[in-house]
Parts: C-alpha cells; sequence; structure tokens
C-alpha cells in the first residue's frame, strides 16, 4: 500500500512537471521574453526612421509574408493546413526578422477567386441556430472562438522563439466589399460574420443594402464598432505580455475608412496603456483612392505607403524620419518586387517588407516552389533582404541617414564622415531592352561619393547583391569626392567606413 501510495504521487509530480513544460512551451511566461526578440519596440528616439528594442539596440524590420500563415485558407472545405513550422523555417533560413499575420474577416469567398474559398478559424463563435449562408453554423458576434486566440498567440510565440516580430493584422478590407478595385470574381461580403444572413444577434452591417459591408469599416453602425472595439481588446488581452508583437488596423481598407482606421488605432493606445508593455500600431495603405497623406497625419506608430501618391518602388522616397515607414510590396505594385527595389529601400531610410506568394497554397496561385528559377527574381529578393538586415546591424544605423546628395547613384544612407552604405542599381535604361541587359553584363558601373566630412583614411568593402559575396577594396583617404568602380559586373554595394586608430 504504502509503495502503490508512493507511485501514485511520483506519478502525479511528473504528470504536473510535463504539463508545467507543455504549458510554457506553447503560452510562455508573461512579461518573459525568450530567443533574441527584447522588445516592445519603440520608435527609436535618436533616428525615428526605425524601431528600437528594450535593450536600446536599433531595429529594421524586413521579410516575406503570406497569406496563409495564420488562417487556413483555400478551394477545398475545409481548407489545407498551412505548415506553419515550415514557414518558420523558410523565414530563419533567409535571416528575416518580420511578417504581417494575415487576418481575413470572411468565412467564405473572395474577390479574387471564382470558385468556392474557405477561411478557418475565425474569432467569433459558431452556435447556430440555423445556418449562414456557407452552410455552416450562424455566428454569435458577441462569443468569441477560442480556438482562434489560442492560435494567435501561438504563433506569436514560435515566432519570438526565432527571433522574428509579428504584426497583427486586425480587420482586412478585402473582406467586406464585393467588388475591390478590378477584383469581383466573388463576394466576400456573403461569408462575412456582420452580414444579417450569418449572424443571430440582428447585426446588419450592410445598411444601404447594396450587398456589400464598407460601412463597417466606418463609425456609422454604432453596435458593430462596440464589437469591433471588444474585439481589438481580446486580442490585446491575449497577446499584451508578448515581447514581439506590432498591430496593424486593417489591410486597404476604402478611403472613406480613415477615421474609423484612427478611431481604432487611438482605442489600442489608450487600452495599451494601462497594461505593462506597450506595443506599435500601424496604419497601412487605403485602397482603393486612399493618400499617403492619411497615413502620415495619423496617429499611427509606423505606415506602410501606397503607389497613388508617391514613387516607393521604382525610385523610393527618403523618410524623413516623421514615420517609421515599413514599405511593402503588397501596397506598391502587389505580387512583385525584385533586390533592385530592396537595396534602394533600404538607402532611402525605409524598412524594405515583400509580400511572398510563398509555396503558392494560398489564394488559389498553384504550385510555386520555393526555388521555382520562373520567379528567380523572387529568390534573388528572399535573400538579400537578409544580406540587407545583416548590413543593418552591423552599421550605426542609429545615426545613418538617406544622403543621396553624397553619392552619385543618389543612392546613400551615410553618417557623413563616418559611415556611408551606397547602391549601385543597374541604369533604368539597361532593364528595357536586350542590347541594355547585354551591357550591363559587360560593363561595370562607377560611383562617386562625397568623403570631404572627413580626411582620415577609409576601409572600402563591397558586396555582390547576385551572390552575396563580400569583397575588400583598396583603402581610401577621404577629404573630397572618390570615384569607386566594383570589382564585378552588375548591381553592387558598397560600404565605406572611418578606419579607427587602435586607441579609440
Amino acid at each position: 500500500m504504502i509503495f502503490y501510495k508512493g507511485c501514485r504521487e511520483l506519478l502525479f509530480k511528473w504528470s504536473s512537471f510535463i504539463l508545467l513544460v507543455f504549458l510554457l512551451t506553447q503560452f510562455g511566461l508573461p512579461g518573459t521574453s525568450h530567443g533574441q526578440t527584447r522588445g516592445p519596440l519603440r520608435v527609436c528616439p535618436g533616428n525615428p526612421r526605425y524601431f528600437s528594442d528594450a535593450s536600446g539596440a536599433v531595429v529594421l524590420l524586413t521579410g516575406s509574408h503570406t497569406w496563409g500563415d495564420f488562417q487556413d485558407n483555400g478551394t477545398t472545405d475545409p481548407p489545407p493546413v498551412f505548415d506553419y513550422p515550415a514557414y518558420l523555417n523558410f523565414l530563419s533560413a533567409h535571416k528575416h526578422n518580420f511578417f504581417r499575420l494575415w487576418n481575413w474577416e470572411n468565412a467564405k469567398w473572395a474577390n479574387q477567386i471564382g470558385s468556392d474559398y474557405w477561411i478557418d478559424p475565425l474569432p467569433f463563435a459558431r452556435t447556430g441556430p440555423g445556418m449562414a449562408l456557407d452552410g455552416k453554423p450562424k455566428f454569435d458576434v458577441t462569443r468569441f472562438d477560442p480556438v482562434f486566440f489560442a492560435r494567435m498567440r501561438q504563433r506569436i510565440i514560435a515566432a519570438r522563439e526565432r527571433g522574428i516580430y509579428v504584426s497583427i493584422m486586425l480587420f482586412n478590407g478585402w473582406a467586406i466589399e464585393k467588388s475591390k478595385g478590378k477584383y469581383n470574381l466573388n463576394n466576400p461580403w456573403r461569408g462575412h460574420p456582420f452580414n444579417h444572413n450569418n449572424n443571430i444577434n440582428g447585426i446588419d452591417g450592410d445598411t444601404d443594402g447594396d450587398d456589400s459591408g464598407g460601412e463597417i469599416h466606418t463609425l456609422r453602425v454604432a453596435a458593430i464598432t462596440r464589437i469591433q472595439e471588444a474585439y481589438v481588446r481580446k486580442v490585446i488581452d491575449t497577446v499584451a505580455d508578448l515581447d514581439n508583437v506590432l498591430y496593424e488596423i486593417s489591410n486597404e481598407s476604402p478611403s472613406y475608412s480613415k477615421d474609423w482606421e484612427y478611431h481604432m488605432i487611438n482605442l489600442i493606445k489608450s487600452y495599451e496603456a494601462k497594461k505593462p508593455l506597450q506595443h506599435p500600431v500601424g496604419m497601412t495603405a487605403l485602397w482603393p483612392g486612399g493618400t499617403n497623406a492619411d497615413l502620415f497625419a495619423s496617429p499611427a506608430d509606423w505606415i506602410s505607403p501606397n503607389k497613388d501618391t508617391g514613387n516607393y518602388f521604382d525610385d523610393p522616397q527618403a523618410a524623413d524620419g516623421s514615420k517609421v515607414i515599413l514599405s511593402d510590396t503588397d501596397h506598391l505594385c502587389g505580387w512583385c518586387g525584385n533586390r533592385y527595389w530592396a537595396w534602394k529601400t533600404f538607402a532611402r531610410g525605409l524598412n524594405p517588407v515583400f509580400m511572398d506568394g510563398y509555396d503558392g497554397a494560398a489564394k488559389g496561385l498553384g504550385a510555386l516552389g520555393f526555388d521555382d528559377p520562373n520567379r528567380f527574381e523572387y529568390i534573388s529578393l528572399r535573400a538579400n533582404l537578409g544580406y540587407i538586415l545583416s548590413y543593418a546591424k552591423r552599421v550605426n544605423l542609429r545615426t545613418m541617414t538617406p544622403h543621396g546628395e553624397l553619392a552619385s547613384t543618389k543612392y546613400c544612407l551615410a553618417d557623413p564622415g563616418s559611415e556611408y552604405l551606397v547602391y549601385l542599381p543597374p541604369r533604368p535604361s539597361w532593364r528595357e531592352s536586350f542590347f541594355g541587359a547585354l551591357l550591363r553584363t559587360l560593363f561595370k558601373e562607377t560611383v562617386a561619393v562625397d568623403l570631404s566630412a572627413a580626411s582620415g583614411t577609409f576601409d572600402v568593402e563591397w558586396f555582390n547583391p547576385a551572390t552575396g559575396n563580400v569583397m575588400s577594396g583598396e583603402a581610401i583617404t577621404g577629404g573630397g569626392s572618390r570615384d569607386f568602380t566594383p570589382p564585378f559586373k552588375g548591381d553592387a554595394v558598397l560600404y565605406v567606413a572611418l578606419r579607427r586608430s587602435s586607441s579609440q
């Protein structure tokens, strides 16, 4: 009997220990930071083009994001399960430190897909009675589904263990309208919980009867705004203690959603003010019809501009420090991008972010392998985002600001007299013809850099974005303009740093 009792107590202790380990690995400890993230991030006071972490280190955010990284979605019911661990492996292999956690508000249908399209899970419980338009139980929009919020927390913790920061997309403008710009193959509003056919609460987000729910991304329907506010507070309560969190109000809501987005930004800031940690809040492009002026005028800590006003792709505007800018290809040209854009973006004081088709499983894109030779520009772009982050960690980003006037290519991030990082892109005309492309492979570029701010000795380094190779150049003396020619063909990165004496 004594032996039995002892075994029972030992079994209890071990089972309790195993349960504790499981809980810690899944949910972490409040206020505890693991891995390499040391947030929460703050706008860097010394250089507000970037964030800084709790240690004071300046952080450039860059990486790939893809549509299925949170909710499973696809053309079957249930939709295929997204392999999240493989995605984190992919980001880590490319040395990325940021992604957007995509969130769709609707349970079925998508503007870009003519066939049925399912999305799961959603934040609201499906209790019935009665069936929604997608043939499943109606939503109770006063009750939250714990599966949604548990998955959110678990995925952010898993990213934290890899040193990756995550922006939580709270709402999505592509989930509320039957026509989104030129995309009108299906009507996602039919699958939205705020469609009066889909909930048991008498909530109707289509007050004008146009078979779209644009009203729900405004402040017109007070009952819906209250539910949205409760949802935002629930998200905050779910992740408030995690240090690798950022918030994004919505992905491409219509231009008339501006005041609603401002309201949600202020809600997050006021609610988080009562919490131990506060996290950056972002506002991304309003589309269609939005202007970047709306973003800069917002109370957001960070923004992602669009292509409608201001050129942030071919010749990115230099960041002036009024906002942290995450320059995201999503809002500039869609599913697109190349390494030229990434390096230009970095040289102009912006944080480059890539909307990545990834494996093509989401949004009906079909099978696109990671290494598809037909998408070599994306393969190179992913690698170069990692290269850019490596340079961001090497240079003194706190003092480096855009100085296009110091380099003949106009792409120069510098602390004059101390450090210069210059990008030499291929000439625009070279990309317009076969003859131009041939010239680029045969000849090297030369760049003039103004080193008049210091007369000391500068060490020279060349980086080849096409291969990832680094080559040392011959040291040079400052005190005036100097010409540099890369030791290889094609685009190039030049890093010039003042040599410090051993006594310094």
